[in-house]
């Protein structure tokens, strides 16, 4: 511990710089961003506590350190490449060679400037320097300005401990100037009209605090603005702000806003399209002495070498017309509905203006008509790690009209707890097929002028049609499946699905013991034996996706929201399928609800929490009064409380044996399912950066299923007074290894609160062993592995 404690690296008339804090004045101002304006930053400690172990790594590293070992493996490197260079027989191989390179002769030059792992992944001890702290004296001070505090005052208050400063800022903010009156001078009447029309999109008003940030955004606006309305050659540069504080009223400020005219010419033009040219065959090669034709469409000249695209699929897709004034959005827009179509490389899109036209060019390289990919791996959902092999061919523009089909196959092993005996593991064997045919606009009878309008949202219709089939010891398992849905965005943020039929037929084959099994689980309310029935399931279903800011990015906070909702057996309440009663089909009919909310909020560059909420409902209203196995809903894993197997938490206070008892070693037999009509889930984790790659989290997840139905087992039904107490509680920690093409993860879950015991004895954190022999009352430990995060 002590070898870990920053100030034993310190030379002679050194001091650590332990700790910054700023104090405001008055007490509400919001001092975390000035948090990020520290010229020195304090060196980050393990779980908070006082050891510096990213110092202690970067000393042990700088101690190991010969620059000259890597100068000498760089040379070599070198001349290892130039000689293969030389051999080379063709030029896409000294291609691959000039690439294999540079990325080796990167890593060592990083390493010759900036040390080896350790030393990259540690830190340099902060070492306290009063001109540091002057400048960021001055850095706080100019923020404080740029907010509009003019006469804003910092004053530092150092104090020491055995070579350890921490450092007092101490703000006066002062009163906050605020916008008095805004003036817009534009010197063109038309540009005049336009921001009186969008007046109200103004990013500054009146009666605000002065901010600099705001002035940017207002910037930002009228730029926007006028390229939207024709004005190709305006920037931003043109427009400036005058601010005079010299107003009647204290505290206040009056904004003139001048769009300037251009250094050349009395005013800023406006375009309009001339014309428009699409080439969607860059980078091919044609037939010796063949010429791109050409061919119009509905204002577009099309060129090519083959007519192999659909030229109104395309033409939906681009949102600029003859005649149309220039606009950058309608150019971005497209741009970005070209690339989403799947069929192209790059697309871009730029004007000629010479000859005194206005002449729109689209260019756009092609993606390979065919291509296949293969993988193999490792996974693990709800046993042991086994081995897969997945195989993914695709087809692009499959009828001339931009469609592409795609033939997805797997196949993989696992190893999963036996259903019908305690301590034996079997081998799960998982195969499945699907072939997807997408198509890039809505499969609807609509107008052109309709279906061009509606390509700004990326329409898409997929058929769908798949096979999975599952061999345990216990049980075979086959489902078919058929669907139809849409697709289609909205501002970016927005994801719609609309599945018009998801059809899957069912069929299953059980072990005498493991039917047994069921049977006697069903007696105690646990539906699994429903999931071993043939059966036809259909439904409709209707989904929503909003991901603010790209959920899960790391440098600002993030939302996300998935709610679904879903109609089953609709159709069979007015016609019943002859395969029903001929193959004995189990019919069901149910509406089912799920709302996924998920929060990630950052606290600084190496720090977040994450938040998730997840609940569900589900209503059988079949003969059989039960909801299909894939749409009940489960609690517990990787992904939900880790403290508990996979899908095994549950129902309310039902016990997981049939004894209701734990066996002999204190244990719960946890092999079986428990499946449930209403799921309410929720998790909060703190993530933090330990060293280079490796981050570590802590975590707290709490959760349960319960059943409705009113012949439901008393224990596991839900009721409004007591479902608070019914939840189950785990904690734990793990560890993130963030390879940057996928992050592994071992999370280590411990259960705290387990509604299965009884009153009273159901706190059981502090029964926790981490290793056998479990002995009598002990909980496990559940390790989980899996890919990315949680949630």
């Amino acid at each position: 511990m002590s070898s870990c404690l920053g100030t034993r690296y310190l030379k002679d008339n050194e001091k650590m710089l332990y700790r910054q804090s700023i104090k405001t004045t008055p007490k509400k101002f919001d001092s975390s961003p000035l948090e990020n304006l520290y010229v020195t930053k304090t060196n980050r400690r393990l779980f908070g506590l006082p050891i510096n172990h990213l110092v202690w790594m970067h000393h042990v590293g700088e101690k190991r350190f010969k620059p000259e070992k890597f100068v000498r493996k760089k040379a070599k490197k070198e001349k290892a490449f130039a000689r293969k260079m030389q051999k080379a027989g063709s030029q896409k191989t000294i291609g691959n060679l000039q690439y294999r390179r540079l990325r080796k002769i990167e890593a060592l030059d990083k390493k010759i400037n900036n040390g080896n792992n350790f030393m990259q992944w540690g830190e340099k001890i902060s070492v306290y320097d009063s001109s540091a702290i002057q400048l960021t004296v001055e850095k706080l001070g100019q923020y404080l300005f740029s907010k509009g505090y003019f006469h804003s005052n910092v004053q530092v208050r150092n104090s020491e401990n055995n070579k350890k400063v921490n450092v007092v800022y101490e703000v006066k903010a002062g009163p906050p100037y605020l916008l008095d009156s805004i003036f817009y001078n534009a010197q063109d009447s038309l540009i005049e009209r336009l921001l009186a029309k969008d007046k109200p999109n103004q990013a500054i008003h009146k009666g605000q605090p002065f901010n600099q940030d705001g002035f940017t955004k207002e910037r930002e606006r009228i730029d926007l603005l006028l390229r939207d309305n024709g004005y190709y050659n305006f920037s931003r540069q043109y427009v400036d702000f005058e601010i005079d504080t010299t107003v009647v009223q204290p505290h206040r400020v009056t904004v003139r806003v001048n769009i300037r005219k251009p250094n050349r010419g009395n005013a800023h033009s406006q375009y309009k399209v001339d014309s428009l040219t699409f080439i969607p065959d860059v980078g091919l090669k044609a037939d010796s002495g063949r010429r791109r034709e050409t061919n119009r469409y509905q204002g577009i000249s099309f060129q090519s070498f083959t007519n192999q695209f659909h030229k109104k699929v395309l033409r939906q897709r681009v949102f600029i017309f003859k005649d149309n004034l220039y606009s950058r959005s309608q150019t971005f827009q497209t741009q970005r509905q070209l690339a989403n179509l799947d069929i192209f490389k790059f697309v871009n899109i730029n004007y000629d203006t010479s000859g005194g036209k206005f002449i729109a060019n689209i260019f756009a390289s092609p993606l390979d008509r065919y291509s296949w990919g293969n993988e193999a791996g490792v996974s693990v959902t709800q046993g042991f790690p086994g081995p897969y092999y997945s195989v993914n061919f695709k087809k692009r523009n499959l009828f001339g009209g931009l469609e592409i089909f795609e033939l997805n196959g797997r196949f993989g092993f696992e190893g999963v707890a036996s259903a019908t005996q305690i301590g034996n593991f079997y081998r799960s064997t998982e195969a499945n097929i699907n072939a997807t045919i997408s198509f890039p606009q809505f499969l609807l009878p609509l107008s052109g002028p309709k279906a061009t309008s509606l390509a700004k949202y990326n329409p898409r219709s997929k058929l769908l049609a798949g096979y999975t089939y599952t061999d345990r010891p216990e049980y075979q398992r086959s489902i078919m499946t058929a669907s139809g849905s849409y697709t289609w965005e909205n501002k970016k943020n927005f994801l719609y699905s609309f599945t018009v039929l998801n059809l899957n037929v069912i069929r299953s084959s059980i072990s005498p013991a493991f039917n047994s099994k069921l049977r006697e689980l069903d007696s105690l309310g646990n539906r699994l034996i429903n999931a071993f029935k043939p059966a036809l399931v259909s439904s409709i279903i209707f989904s929503v996706t909003w991901n603010q800011h790209s959920y899960g990015t790391t440098n600002v906070n993030s939302f996300f929201v998935r709610a679904a909702l879903e109609s089953g057996g609709t159709f069979l309440n007015f016609y019943t399928p002859p395969i029903i009663e001929k193959e004995g089909l189990q019919p069901f009919k149910y509406v089912r609800a799920n709302v996924d909310i998920r929060r990630n909020q950052i606290i600084n560059k190496h720090s977040q929490i994450a938040f998730r909420i997840n609940s569900g409902i589900g209503y059988a209203y079949s003969a059989n009064k039960v909801l299909p196995y894939e749409k009940n809903f489960f609690v517990g894993g990787s992904n939900s409380v880790r403290a508990w197997r996979p899908r095994r938490l549950g129902q309310g206070t039902q016990a997981p044996d049939s004894s209701a008892n734990p066996t002999d070693n204190g244990l719960y037999d946890y092999r079986f399912e428990k499946p449930g009509d209403l799921l309410m889930e929720g998790s909060i984790e703190f993530r933090q950066k330990l060293f280079g790659f490796v981050n570590y989290a802590i975590f707290v997840d709490a959760g349960n299923v319960w059943t409705l139905s009113s012949n439901s087992n008393p224990k596991t039904k839900f009721k409004i007074k007591d479902f608070y107490n019914e939840f189950g509680v785990g904690t734990g920690f793990g560890l993130r290894f963030d390879f940057t093409f996928l992050i592994l993860r071992l999370d280590i879950g411990m259960k705290a609160y387990d509604p299965a015991r009884q009153a009273g004895e159901r706190f059981v954190l502090n029964k926790v062993k981490f290793f056998k022999p479990f002995g009598t009352e002990r909980e496990p430990v559940i390790f989980n592995i899996g890919i990315g995060y949680p949630f």
